[in-house]
């Protein structure tokens, strides 16, 4: 029996891997729908601002997936936190945000263990976005925690140039100078096969964003 339809919305090509990776691992019964537009990270990037024109085109994939019947849609990539909330807004079935998971499971291991969170990120022009809708959901809860980002682009460029290997040294190295806090969390799961090298380097848990993700969605539907 096919289990539910889940729409995911791709920014680039470098989410789609990891996001299948954990369905099949947490959710095999889901049935995926991939919707790309490879080309709304770089509009995103060189825009340097979440636009009206990049909003439209954000609701516009959700409204698409919804008129093919899907049970939930789950974007997975990071730049476009408000575009995803008015997308969900509009939407009857669950529509939810790439680290909205992520950031709940991370709040709960800050106030457990006390300490700073930190956000590896590879694409800096996500970073203020999500530092915003971290804000959202810490203040929403009433707790105290900082949150530190570190940009890693050049893991990024590595990872767009095929080099998967450098990429996963570069975050590792980049976690290992972060100093104490009480867990590191990914920006992006394009950032997801780097979760090993990260966590052999640093002592403390290391969140990523497709597990928590489809964790969540699962448990919406159940």
């Amino acid at each position: 029996m096919t289990g539910p339809r889940i729409a995911l919305i791709h920014a680039t090509t470098l989410a789609m891997a990891p996001v299948i990776s954990a369905f099949a691992r947490d959710w095999p019964e889901a049935e995926m729908m991939h919707l790309l537009d490879s080309s709304l990270s770089d509009d995103r990037r060189i825009a340097g601002e979440l636009t009206d024109g990049l909003t439209a085109r954000i609701v516009g994939l959700a409204e698409y997936a919804s008129a093919r019947g899907v049970d939930g849609i789950l974007y997975t990539c990071s730049a476009f936190g408000e575009a995803i909330d008015a997308a969900a807004a509009a939407r009857s079935e669950p529509t939810l945000k790439p680290n909205e998971a992520m950031f709940e499971a991370a709040l709960d291991i800050a106030v457990e263990k006390g300490g700073d969170l930190v956000m590896l990120a590879t694409f800096p022009p996500s970073m203020e976005s999500m530092e915003e809708e971290f804000e959202a959901q810490r203040a929403a809860r009433g707790v105290t925690v900082n949150l530190r980002s570190v940009g890693v682009s050049a893991a990024r460029d590595a990872l767009n140039n095929g080099d998967g290997a450098a990429h996963d040294r570069l975050l590792a190295e980049a976690a290992g100078r972060v100093g104490p806090c009480a867990a590191i969390i990914f920006a992006h799961f394009s950032m997801d096969r780097a979760h090993i090298a990260v966590s052999g380097t640093v002592k403390m848990p290391v969140l990523s964003p497709p597990t928590n993700a489809v964790q969540q969605l699962r448990g919406l539907l159940s």
